[in-house]
C-alpha cells in the first residue's frame, strides 16, 4: 500500500498517511497514541435532504429528486463498521496509566443521532465513560432549505476514555493558572490558501488543533484511523505531534499528500519550540 512519510531531525517527529483500511493496523508497527481523532461516516447519503444540490435535478429542489437522492456519498458510507472502529481504538491507544492526568481519549465527530449509538458502542470495547462537544458554525449546508425550515449550523462529537479523565491541558502549564474550557466550540472555516479544502466533510485544521492541544503534549502521538484529507495530520505535525492516519480512498490519499501534507514549509508553520524535544 502506498504511504506518505514524513520525519523531522532530533526525536524524529514523524507524520505517516497510509492509503489502506485502518483495519490492517498491524503490518504497520506503529506506536499506541494518546489520542485518537475519528469523522466516522454519517450515512450522510440519508442526511443529505437540503443540504447538497446533487440531491435534485440541476441543482434546483423545485426539480424534483435526482438519480443520487439517498445515495451514499462515499464507499465508506458503506463499508465502515463502528465496532471494528472501537476495536481499532482498544488496541491503539495507550494503556490507562497510574498518574494523573496522563490517560488516553478518543474524539469521535458523528451526527446527533449517532452520539447514543456512539457511547453505546464505546462501553462494549472498555471506554465506559464519555461526554459530548458542539461545534458552533456561523453559516449552514442546509441552504437549499432556508426557506422551509430552521437549518442546521452544529456539529457533534463524543469524547469517549476507558476510566480516569484523559489528558487535560488548559494553560496551566504555561501560565500557572489555568482556564474554564466550555464543552461548545466555534467552528471558523480555515483560510483555503493555507489549507485547501480537499474533502466534503474536512474539518477546520484550527478547530482540530484546538482539540489536539488540549488533550495531548509535544512529542504525543495522535491517530486519525478515517483521514479524509489529512487535516488531522496536518494539525498534529504543526503542533509538533506524531500522527498517523489511514485513508482507504484513493482520490483523497493523493490530494491528501499532494496538497494539504506534503509541503515545504509545514515546519515553519509548526508553533511549538522544537527544544521541547530536546
Amino acid at each position: 500500500m502506498e504511504a506518505l512519510k514524513i520525519q523531522k531531525r532530533k526525536k524524529e517527529l514523524k507524520c505517516e498517511l497510509y492509503r489502506d483500511n485502518f483495519q490492517n493496523f498491524k503490518r504497520y508497527n506503529i506506536p499506541k497514541a494518546q489520542l485518537v481523532i475519528a469523522d466516522i461516516p454519517y450515512r450522510i447519503g440519508e442526511d443529505a435532504f437540503a443540504s447538497n444540490p446533487m440531491w435534485y435535478e440541476g441543482g434546483d429542489n423545485k426539480n424534483g429528486e435526482s438519480k443520487f437522492a439517498k445515495k451514499s456519498f462515499f464507499k465508506t458510507d458503506d463499508t465502515f463498521r463502528i465496532a471494528e472502529y472501537m476495536h481499532f481504538c482498544s488496541k491503539l491507544l495507550i494503556k490507562e496509566p497510574k498518574e494523573r492526568n496522563k490517560a488516553p481519549a478518543m474524539i469521535v465527530f458523528c451526527s446527533f443521532e449517532q452520539m447514543p449509538m456512539v457511547i453505546d458502542y464505546g462501553k462494549k470495547y472498555g471506554f465506559m465513560k464519555s461526554y459530548p462537544l458542539f461545534f458552533i458554525k456561523n453559516y449552514s449546508a442546509q441552504v437549499l432549505k432556508a426557506n422551509m425550515k430552521i437549518v442546521g449550523a452544529t456539529e457533534h462529537a463524543v469524547v469517549l476514555y476507558r476510566d480516569k479523565l484523559p489528558k487535560f491541558n488548559n494553560g496551566k502549564k504555561e501560565t500557572g493558572k489555568g482556564k474554564m474550557i466550555f464543552n461548545w466550540f466555534e467552528w471558523r472555516r480555515d483560510n483555503s490558501k493555507e489549507y485547501p479544502k480537499i474533502h466534503p466533510t474536512q474539518k477546520p485544521v484550527n478547530l482540530l488543533k484546538e482539540l489536539i492541544k488540549i488533550f495531548t503534549d509535544p512529542g504525543d502521538v495522535v491517530i486519525d484511523p478515517v483521514a479524509g484529507s489529512g487535516t488531522t495530520l496536518r494539525a498534529a505535525l504543526e503542533l509538533g505531534r506524531n500522527s498517523y492516519g489511514f485513508e482507504v480512498e484513493k482520490k483523497f490519499y493523493d490530494l491528501a499528500v499532494e496538497k494539504m501534507l506534503n509541503k515545504k514549509d509545514i515546519w515553519q508553520l509548526s508553533q511549538i519550540n522544537m527544544a521541547e524535544f530536546e
